[in-house]
């Protein structure tokens, strides 16, 4: 791979993967549950100090100089052995984007979750997917057009990936449950939701694969759903948007896969059908018009029907990875980490306009980076961008 995003930027570099023994994977959980420790801070954690135990033992000092006041709160180890003890128990396994079973496509994407749980048959995980989303209140005609693009791109190859929501999310898994689906939950695996999709979500726990990335009991907020929308599009070479009025919670899945560099695709609707608007806004902001399975393999004709290009090369990165030594982090100056704090503001700003901007090298800026993240006082936004957060805790 190039080693830069679509916009031409360097991308963050890839983590190190290794099969964890148990004490590994209880340090990683641990590490994730811990304070102010999001995807980008775990990633530069792990690229940092190599695994997960160092970087625990490293999270005081780091905060500290950070400006943090208070002690960090570390994810207490018996919490975290009843997370693992709890997934077990509903059956799921955890899989962290450390260990070689992570799905690749996802791993590469910004803010990929650490850790997600998984249920049911894995494997259709590392064949290619596509997403297909909507409308919960999708009409007749759209649920009948989800379950015919569901068969055929599942006739074609091809696993689909939704949300387990009503109306065309579920028209979509039940229509693909023979050849491949994918189920992206919002909450813990063990928790049913919506209640009316119970047998649907056991099916696709035995016959397809369930994930998330929420914990063992977790109920879903209102905040959860566009957090789960990312893992749908990154688990995906594209996303077909069937049905989507003009809050649909779908567009929010579509722009999360244009960001991600998938495929954006589209179904028509009719002018006057409040359930078309954002499908036809879609289509007039440059997504592909498609109708049926056969414009959806077309349009990702140049990705193949074999395990998709992003995924493969995902593989190669995390193989170089594996043998990559840990980056240790640098000694920083206080007048460095003064003059980065002071170029800070609450409007967001690219790492890379820090670097020009303070004439600090690289690594030096993601060292104070990492600092202000963990004493809470750095908000990212995706798309390396960054913003200061008030005063610290």
């Amino acid at each position: 791979m190039s080693g830069r995003d679509k916009t031409g930027r360097p991308k963050p570099p890839p983590l190190p993967t290794a099969r964890l023994d148990d004490d590994q994977r209880l340090a990683c959980l641990r590490l994730i549950r811990s304070e102010n420790v999001g995807p980008a801070t775990f990633r530069a954690l792990i690229n940092h100090f190599g695994g997960a135990r160092a970087a625990l033992a490293a999270l005081p000092e780091l905060s500290e100089r950070g400006g943090r006041r208070r002690p960090i709160r570390i994810c207490p180890s018996p919490a975290a052995e009843a997370e693992l003890a709890a997934a077990e128990l509903a059956g799921a396994r955890p899989v962290f984007t450390v260990e070689p079973g992570y799905p690749a496509a996802l791993a590469v994407t910004e803010g990929a979750p650490p850790l997600i749980y998984l249920k049911g048959d894995e494997g259709l995980l590392a064949r290619p997917a596509i997403g297909l989303v909507g409308s919960r209140a999708a009409s007749a005609a759209g649920q009948q057009l989800a379950r015919q693009l569901a068969a055929g791109l599942g006739q074609a190859g091809y696993v689909v990936a939704s949300g387990l929501a009503l109306g065309i999310d579920a028209a979509a898994h039940r229509a693909a449950l023979d050849t491949g689906t994918i189920a992206v939950l919002a909450g813990g695996l063990d928790i049913v939701y919506p209640p009316q999709n119970a047998d649907l979500q056991r099916a696709i726990g035995e016959r397809g694969c369930l994930v998330s990335e929420q914990p063992p009991g977790f109920r879903p907020r209102g905040n959860d759903f566009p957090r789960r929308n990312r893992i749908i599009s990154g688990l995906s070479l594209g996303v077909v948007v069937v049905e989507a009025a003009r809050r649909s919670g779908s567009l929010i899945t579509a722009r999360r896969a244009a960001d991600q560099g998938r495929e954006v695709l589209a179904v028509p609707g009719h002018p006057l059908d409040p359930r078309a608007w954002g499908t036809n806004q879609l289509i007039k902001d440059g997504a592909t018009l498609v109708t049926s399975a056969d414009d959806v393999v077309s349009a990702l004709q140049p990705f193949g029907t074999r395990r998709n290009a992003i995924g493969t090369a995902a593989l190669l990165e995390a193989e170089d990875a594996v043998d990559a030594a840990p980056l240790p982090l640098p000694q920083v100056e206080d007048d460095a980490r003064i003059r980065l704090t002071a170029s800070l503001g609450p409007a967001p700003v690219h790492v890379d306009e820090l670097t020009r901007a303070t004439g600090l090298p690289i690594r030096i800026v993601q060292t104070v980076l990492l600092e202000l993240a963990l004493a809470g006082r750095l908000e990212h936004h995706g798309g390396q961008l960054v913003s200061l957060l008030g005063e610290p805790a």
